[in-house]
């Protein structure tokens, strides 16, 4: 694996622990839906991911990462079609698939 894909999975690492970070308060729906900050923050780092997914499997098309077409397609949702991100979906991703991702990098990383 070359440097700049070990660059692009720290990143995306990286991201993954500043959403955790960023939600570790976060008890229910109710409570991200109400903060727009935590919201954006949230939307900037999963943009973050997409476009280091992107640029990963640009470099290295063996990278394995569950969802990663969907993932990049959420970054493009975020950044172009901003008004229909639904807050429920994220949400939901958040809490069910980011610790999925989280433990792919992370074992992407340490394979080398």
């Amino acid at each position: 694996m070359s440097d700049e894909v070990k660059k692009y999975l720290a990143d995306i690492l990286n991201s993954c622990l500043s959403i955790e970070e960023f939600t570790k308060d976060v008890i229910s729906f109710s409570d991200y839906e109400k903060n727009k900050m935590l919201k954006r923050a949230v939307e900037r780092e999963l943009e973050i991911i997409g476009e280091a997914l992107n640029k990963a499997r640009k470099e290295d098309s063996s990278i394995n990462i569950t969802n990663s077409s969907q993932i990049i397609g959420l970054r493009n949702r975020i950044i172009h079609e901003y008004e229909a991100v639904n807050d429920e979906t994220i949400y939901t991703i958040i809490k069910k698939y980011m610790p999925v991702l989280k433990n792919e990098a992370e074992n992407l990383l340490k394979e080398e």
